[in-house]
């Protein structure tokens, strides 16, 4: 058993905070205003009360520390070795239309590499969490990615791009769709990244891709992972953190998924 260290201690508290809070909002959704930010991308009030609790709460623990949020965009810190990655409410969509598979994201860079993240899946109670060197854990058992090693045994998590996006990225995944549902046991897309990733490493996903997605999106998934034994990419070989276009899987799978959507992209091309 592992017990994270007083940042982590501090992050899992304002994740759990937050949920607090969504959790009420979630029970009333129907009454909640609702604003539209674009297609498909709404943001409500519940996901502004759950930032400025984070936000509250992160700074009064570590003040200086800068803050990369979904909402308030980039919050420039005196400590410059440091910054919290954080996306109050994963999974805005599901939340809004009543479904309970949603989660509060929040990951912490230093010096430029991703060192800590907690995920909380606000329905379940279920708080995933990792530091660098620490593991993996699910409260507190200690999460390890699953050992599977064939494409047709596993199931896999994967987002579909959304309506903005374009008519490319709707042919280029309908491709990537076409090219591993034949060998794959299953695709499954829940609408959470930050949860897809924990899944991974809890062994409950075999493997993730999406294309396009934002730092708060992964980052804290990108720790889970990493700590369980997993591995963690960018498709095309570029940086992940800077594309958004993510793969993580098993070190005997990543290269199998790899090939099957470099295969889809080359069909398209």
């Amino acid at each position: 058993m592992s017990k994270p260290s007083p940042v982590g201690t501090v992050m899992i508290n304002a994740a759990r905070l937050a949920g607090r809070s969504l959790a009420r909002d979630f029970g009333e959704v129907e009454n909640l205003q609702i604003s539209k930010k674009g297609p498909a991308d709404f943001v409500s009030n519940a996901d502004h009360r759950a930032e400025e609790i984070i936000f509250d709460s992160l700074s009064k623990a570590r003040p200086g520390y800068g803050f990369v949020m979904e909402e308030r965009g980039i919050v420039e810190g005196t400590d410059k070795s440091n910054r919290f990655i954080v996306d109050p409410l994963d999974g805005t969509l599901n939340f809004l239309h009543g479904q309970p598979h949603y989660a509060v994201s929040i990951a912490l860079e230093r010096e430029g590499k991703l060192l800590t993240g907690v995920v909380y899946d606000v329905a379940k109670n279920e708080i995933f969490w990792a530091e660098t060197g620490r593991g993996a854990w699910l409260d507190q058992r200690k999460l390890f990615v699953a050992s599977r090693k064939r494409l047709e045994e596993g199931v896999f998590a994967t987002g579909t791009p959304w309506i903005g996006k374009g008519e490319a990225s709707h042919r280029q995944f309908a491709q990537e769709i076409a090219s591993l549902t034949p060998v794959t046991a299953g695709i499954r897309r829940y609408g959470s990244a930050a949860l897809d990733l924990a899944y991974v490493a809890a062994g409950r996903f075999d493997g993730f891709w999406e294309r396009g997605l934002k730092a708060w999106d992964i980052a804290a998934g990108i720790v889970l992972v990493r700590e369980a034994g997993g591995l963690v990419d960018e498709i095309d070989g570029g940086d992940v953190q800077t594309t958004g276009n993510i793969i993580a899987a098993n070190e005997a799978l990543m290269p199998k998924l790899k090939e099957r959507l470099r295969k889809a992209k080359a069909f398209g091309e």
